[in-house]
C-alpha cells in the first residue's frame, strides 16, 4: 500500500490525472444511473439503511456516512491500482527489465529534471569522475569537453580520419550514461594484439563511425547519447582541429598536449594553434544558461585550459551570472603543476581568462597518508586560503578523497559538496 502512495508524491504529476479520472468515473456513474433509472440505486440505498437499522437498532447518519466513505476509499484504491497496472503493462513492453521499479524511475526522473542547470568544463579522467556523481543530482548537465587530446587512440583517429579526438568525449558519455554495465564495458573496451585495431577503444571507433554516418561530430554525440541513455549533454568545445602548445618559463615552446608533461619544465602559459578556434554554439549557450559552472577536476593545463582558450568561451564564462566553482586537484601533477598550491592553480586560470572566471575554489580537506604519495613525483596540493581569498575567491574545504583510488576524487563526495555549494550559495545569482 505504501508503494502505491508513491504515485501521489509531489512532482509526480499524477494527482491531477487521478482527479480527472475520478471526475470521469463519477460522470460515467451518473450517466449510467440516468440510463438504468434511479429506482435500482434507491433499492441499494434502502438495503444499506436496513443493514444499519438491524446492526445499530435505529437509523444513524454517521454510520451510513462511514459506509459511504469506506466505499469511496475502496473505489479510489481500485482506480489507483487500475491506473498503475495500465501504465505498468505499457512500460513492461518498452522496458521489461525495469517495470517493477516504474514508480521509482518516474519519481527520480521528475526530481532530477527539476535539478539545477550545471555546466562542467574540462576533460580527462577528472571530468568523468565529477559527471558520475553529478548525474545523481540533476539531469540538466552539460559537459563542455576539450578537443586538444593528441595521444593514444584519440590521436591516431584524429590523424587518420581528420576528426576531433573522441576519447574524452567517450569517457563523458559513459560517465553520464544510464545503461547496463555490459554496454559501459563495451564502450570502454580496448582492442589488444598486433593488429591495426590494437590500442583503439570500441567507444572511440563507434563515435568515429557515427561521425562518418551523420557527417557532424555534434550530431554524432547526440545520437550516441541515445544509445547510452545519457543524462545530460556532451558538447565538444570546438569542432575544429586544434593543437595545444605550452610556452615555458625558459622561453621554449612545447607543441602537442601529450608532449607538455613530458618536457618537465615550468609552464608560463598555454595557447592553441591556430589561435582563433570557433566554439560550438551549444557550448556557449550551456555556459550562458547555467545555474552553476564547474571547472575541473582534471589536468590544469591540458584538460581545463584548452576549453577556456577557444574563442568566446572565457568571455562567456566571465559574463555569466552563474555560480562558478573551480575544483582543485587532490595531488599536484608531474610535469604540469609541480609544487603548485591551490592559489597557484586558481591564478593560472585567471591568467588565461581574466578575473571573474571563479567565485569559489573547492579543495580536499582530508589528510592523505604519506604512503599514498611518498616516492612519487606528486604531492598533496597545499591549501593557502589567504592567497586564494586575495585573488577575490572564496575557499571551501570538504572531504573529497576516494578510498579506492589514490589521489582521486570520490564521485559521490564530490557531488554532495558541489550540490551543497550550489544550494547554499543560491546557484545562478
Amino acid at each position: 500500500m505504501f508503494h502505491l502512495l508513491k504515485w501521489l508524491y509531489p512532482g509526480m504529476k499524477m494527482k491531477r490525472w487521478l482527479l480527472l479520472f475520478a471526475v470521469g468515473v463519477m460522470l460515467f456513474s451518473f450517466g449510467v444511473a440516468l440510463v438504468i433509472n434511479y429506482e435500482y440505486l434507491s433499492r441499494v440505498e434502502e438495503e444499506i439503511f436496513m443493514l444499519v437499522w438491524r446492526t445499530v437498532g435505529s437509523y444513524n447518519y454517521m454510520v451510513t456516512a462511514g459506509i459511504g466513505v469506506f466505499i469511496v476509499i475502496i473505489g479510489s484504491c481500485l482506480m489507483l491500482w487500475a491506473t498503475r497496472s495500465i501504465i505498468r503493462s505499457i512500460i513492461a513492453v518498452l522496458i521489461p527489465d525495469r517495470s517493477e521499479k516504474l514508480v521509482d524511475l518516474i519519481y527520480q526522473e521528475r526530481k532530477l529534471g527539476r535539478g539545477p542547470a550545471v555546466t562542467v568544463i574540462g576533460g580527462g579522467h577528472g571530468l568523468s569522475v565529477l559527471l558520475r556523481g553529478i548525474k545523481t543530482a540533476t539531469n540538466n548537465v552539460s559537459a563542455v569537453v576539450t578537443v586538444a587530446d593528441d595521444g593514444g587512440s584519440s590521436g591516431r583517429l584524429r590523424e587518420e580520419l581528420g576528426i576531433i579526438p573522441p576519447g574524452d568525449l567517450r569517457n563523458c558519455l559513459v560517465a553520464l550514461a544510464d545503461t547496463e554495465p555490459l554496454m559501459e564495458k563495451l564502450f570502454q573496451y580496448r582492442f589488444e594484439g598486433n593488429t591495426a585495431l590494437a590500442g583503439h577503444s570500441f567507444g572511440n571507433l563507434f563515435i568515429a563511425a557515427m561521425n562518418e554516418v551523420t557527417g557532424d561530430m555534434e550530431t554524432a554525440l547526440k545520437e550516441s547519447s541515445k544509445v547510452l541513455a545519457v543524462k545530460g549533454r556532451v558538447i565538444p568545445a570546438s569542432k575544429e582541429s586544434v593543437r595545444l602548445d605550452a610556452i615555458m618559463t625558459d622561453g621554449t615552446v612545447v607543441e602537442g598536449e601529450s608532449q607538455i608533461p613530458e618536457a618537465h619544465k615550468k609552464i608560463r602559459r598555454v595557447q592553441l594553434f591556430p589561435k582563433k578556434i570557433q566554439a560550438v554554439p551549444a557550448a556557449i549557450e550551456a555556459i550562458e544558461s547555467a545555474d552553476a559552472i564547474i571547472l575541473g577536476p582534471g589536468s590544469l593545463y591540458t584538460s581545463i585550459m584548452p576549453n577556456l582558450l577557444v574563442d568566446g568561451v572565457a568571455n562567456a564564462l566571465r559574463k555569466s551570472k552563474a555560480l562558478k566553482i573551480y575544483i582543485c586537484n587532490v595531488l599536484t601533477q608531474p610535469g604540469e603543476t609541480d609544487n603548485y598550491t591551490a592559489a597557484q592553480h586558481a591564478k593560472a586560470i585567471l591568467d588565461h581568462t581574466g578575473h571573474g572566471a571563479i567565485d569559489y575554489v573547492l579543495v580536499n580537506s582530508t589528510p592523505i597518508p604519506d604512503e599514498m604519495w611518498r616516492g612519487t613525483a606528486s604531492k598533496p596540493v597545499e591549501i593557502d586560503e589567504d592567497k586564494v581569498n586575495a585573488l577575490g575567491m572564496g575557499l571551501i574545504k570538504a572531504d573529497l578523497m576516494s578510498t579506492t583510488e589514490i589521489g582521486r576524487h570520490d564521485p559521490d563526495k564530490l557531488c554532495a559538496a558541489v550540490v551543497k555549494i550550489i544550494y547554499s550559495m543560491g546557484g545562478r545569482r
